[in-house]
């Protein structure tokens, strides 16, 4: 985790790392002004948060109360050598509780990260930069030299592909920091890469060793920059929305019909009679929500038809609304990036038809499992730790490279079904494996959601999108069952020799083709890596088509405007948005972050804000107290906020009630009222009721987003995107 420091007054200090800030001083025997903790002192306490923290998963996980644990550190120092210091460490724990978790509270303590840095003994690197900004190398595993560590799958080295795609970054001034590694069992590794300076860009890894999950998680940022998919749904701002292009130089803009047809020129006959069967889709639906630029047309992209080698162009909505991440890759070489991505597209579609259908799979047998003896110890530790599991051929009967790694939890009666395809049996079942774990802890695997006998639940489309998301979605207990559906298949579609990618490549677009799927691809090597986006119409969505008409993410251009304006519109249009609101049918649970696609700081009002707190607050401004009244208790009954902004509504409840009420006085009730929340949020409360103070919480920004950091460090992440495809394209004038 990158931390800027700056110089603030005296010996203050300012900290800034991802969406928070942390003031330091020093006591005032020390020519401070004792207004903020000292930089030790924060150490100090981190230790004891981390603890305190270690023993709150622990109960949580097994719901035991921590109302009446209490835990406390003193640090005892060596009068002979102020370093050498003890960190002691106490924990009161209530009567009753069994010696097993008194036991298991102090392991947690035990497993506290800061006091395993401390032990451990962290290295200090001391070093002067010509420019903090411009170092963009915080990354990585030094790796001795001269060695070359081959993988199945990859055309290089892990060592020179590390190399190859951290140079790709730091040419970009992309500063990758790893936030996290984890290696709970033997063999499984995962690990947390994200950009310093724009922490919502971030990737996983997981892989069988160190070196080859940070291959993964460096791939994955590569093809995940080249697909601009960090910045999918993202309002880009103005400035690149007025440039010469937004997406890609070679990107296309046409406009709809005057009826709001759609274009001649976008997507092809036989995409068209997917996405739009019955003539319902207009070209109003295809307009992007990064841009906004609804006169300038429908912004889409080249992809090669694979039958033809024949340019169609597909809107960049229709692929940000429906593909999310799947079908992308990046690679040492275009076969490699395409083994990658075709492996993955059967892999979720695959998952998909497993879990809607509630097929049963076929066990691996142990004659065969034992043929691949880190899976086996890898395995063996999680059935130590109390997870049995299962592990199954999802190949279908041999029609596809696809495997399967099935925990259980009897703990909580949860279970997490992970799919891996590769065209080797061998990577196919690791990467099921390594995707179980990857980024979770033990105590993580208590989250898992139950299986059901409800076939509805299961074949919800918001189910497998949980699937695809983080894999934590809903299996059948059919799933479970002995007597499988398919037989098992030691399956083989691997290559041969130096152009094993290449040959795997062909066979995977060769089942595709038998199943009598059209493909669609577009290579992106602008900025010095190949990858790849590989579209399988009808195949490879992960949201339903109809969400381009009903749940498309351009609903941001309705409302976007006005809400980062809100603070300058009149009454008349306060009313006006507040009533498009309504007659949307959006669910007033849909937080604003999302509806409108800019990323406000979660610690603020704006980032934790609601459909429902935003017509609150309008009705509010408008002095409509019957409909504050009525949002207030939909707020309270089920609104998840922080403790301040659910104080802040109840006193706004008591005030309301008040107001509305002939025969009550709030003079009367004013000082308990004060008394009870604090003067500072009464007097944010009144004035939000007498018209005083409108939108009590919510800092007024604009279009061009001022004073809001976290989206514009979004946008510089873009930006360098942007500046180096536009350096590329007029190197190719």
């Amino acid at each position: 985790m990158e931390i800027k420091v700056n110089y603030l007054d005296n010996l203050r200090l300012e900290a800034k790392f991802d969406d928070f800030t942390v003031i330091s001083d020093q006591p005032i025997r020390y020519k401070g002004d004792g207004s903020a903790p000292g930089p030790f002192d924060y150490f100090l306490a981190s230790s004891a948060m981390c603890a305190a923290y270690f023993v709150k998963v622990y109960c949580n996980a097994r719901d035991i109360p921590t109302d009446n644990i209490r835990l406390s550190q003193n640090n005892i120092v060596d009068p002979e050598n102020r370093y050498k210091q003890i960190f002691k460490i106490q924990v009161e724990l209530p009567e009753g509780l069994s010696d097993k978790d008194r036991q298991g509270i102090l392991r947690s303590i035990d497993r506290c990260t800061v006091k395993k840095v401390v032990q451990t003994g962290p290295e200090f690197q001391i070093e002067t930069v010509e420019n903090i900004d411009e170092d963009a190398q915080a990354l990585l595993m030094g790796a001795p030299e001269g060695s070359n560590t081959y993988i199945e799958g990859k055309d290089l080295p892990l060592e020179q592909t590390i190399a190859n795609m951290s140079g790709i970054l730091a040419d970009l001034g992309m500063k990758i920091e790893i936030a996290s590694w984890r290696n709970i069992v033997p063999h499984v590794w995962s690990l947390h890469i994200r950009d310093a300076a724009s922490p919502m860009c971030f990737t996983n890894g997981k892989g069988a060793t160190k070196e080859s999950a940070l291959c993964s998680a460096l791939g994955e940022f590569i093809e995940r920059l080249n697909c601009n998919f960090f910045y999918n749904d993202q309002f880009f701002g103005e400035a690149i929305a007025d440039s010469e292009f937004v997406h890609y130089p070679n990107e296309k803009w046409f406009k709809p019909g005057p009826g709001d047809e759609l274009p001649e020129g976008i997507l092809d006959d036989y995409c068209l009679a997917i996405y739009n069967p019955d003539g319902e889709l207009g070209g109003s639906n295809l307009i992007d929500t990064n841009s906004g630029r609804e006169d300038r047309g429908i912004v889409s992209l080249p992809f090669v038809r694979r039958s033809d080698g024949e340019t169609v162009y597909f809107p960049s909505n229709l692929i940000e609304n429906l593909f999310l991440s799947n079908g992308m890759s990046a690679g040492n070489t275009l076969p490699e990036a395409q083994v990658q991505c075709l492996s993955e597209i059967f892999e979720r579609a695959v998952k998909r038809q497993i879990i809607e259908e509630e097929i049963a799979l076929p066990d691996v047998p142990q004659h065969v499992l034992e043929k691949y003896s880190h899976i086996v110890e890898g395995i063996a530790a999680l059935e130590a730790q109390g997870f049995p599991v299962l592990v199954k051929d999802a190949s279908m009967g041999g029609q596809f490279p696809v495997m399967c790694v099935t925990l259980m939890n009897p703990r909580t009666g949860g279970v997490f079904a992970s799919f891996g395809a590769h065209p080797s049996f061998e990577v196919a079942l690791e990467r099921s494996l390594t995707e179980l774990l990857q980024g979770r802890s033990f105590e993580g695997l208590n989250d898992l959601p139950p299986p059901t006998f409800n076939s509805h639940t299961v074949a919800e489309p918001n189910n497998f999108v949980e699937h695809f998301i983080d894999s934590v979605g809903v299996v059948s207990w059919r799933f479970f069952s002995a007597k499988a559906d398919v037989e098992f298949c030691e399956w083989d579609f691997s290559g041969s020799g130096t152009s094993s990618n290449e040959q795997e490549a062909a066979t995977l677009f060769g089942i595709l083709e038998e199943m009598g799927k059209e493909v669609y691809m577009a290579v992106y090597d602008e900025l010095g890596a190949q990858a790849c986006r590989i579209l399988v119409p009808g195949y490879s969505e992960v949201y339903p088509v109809e969400d381009l008409i009903w749940d498309n993410t351009n609903k941001a251009l309705d409302y976007r405007e006005d809400i980062l304006n809100l603070h300058r519109l009149d009454d008349d249009q306060l009313a006006d948005l507040v009533e498009r609101l309504e007659e949307s049918q959006l669910d007033d649970h849909t937080d604003i972050i999302t509806l409108i696609g800019v990323e406000f700081d979660e610690n603020t009002v704006w980032g934790q804000l609601t459909i429902l707190e935003l017509k609150l607050l309008i009705n509010l401004a408008l002095g409509q107290h019957d409909e504050a009244l009525e949002r207030v208790e939909m707020f309270l009954q089920f609104n998840d906020n922080t403790v301040e902004r659910e104080l802040f509504y109840r006193a706004m409840n008591a005030v309301l009630e008040i107001a509305l009420d002939d025969e009550l006085e709030l003079d009367d009730y004013l000082p308990n009222l004060t008394r009870m929340f604090g003067e500072e949020t009464m007097g944010a409360v009144v004035g939000s009721v007498t018209g005083e103070v409108r939108f009590h919480g919510l800092t007024p920004t604009n279009m061009q987003l001022e004073g809001l950091e976290r989206h514009l460090r979004l946008i510089e992440s873009y930006q360098k995107l942007h500046a180096a495809r536009a350096a590329r394209a007029e190197m190719a004038v």
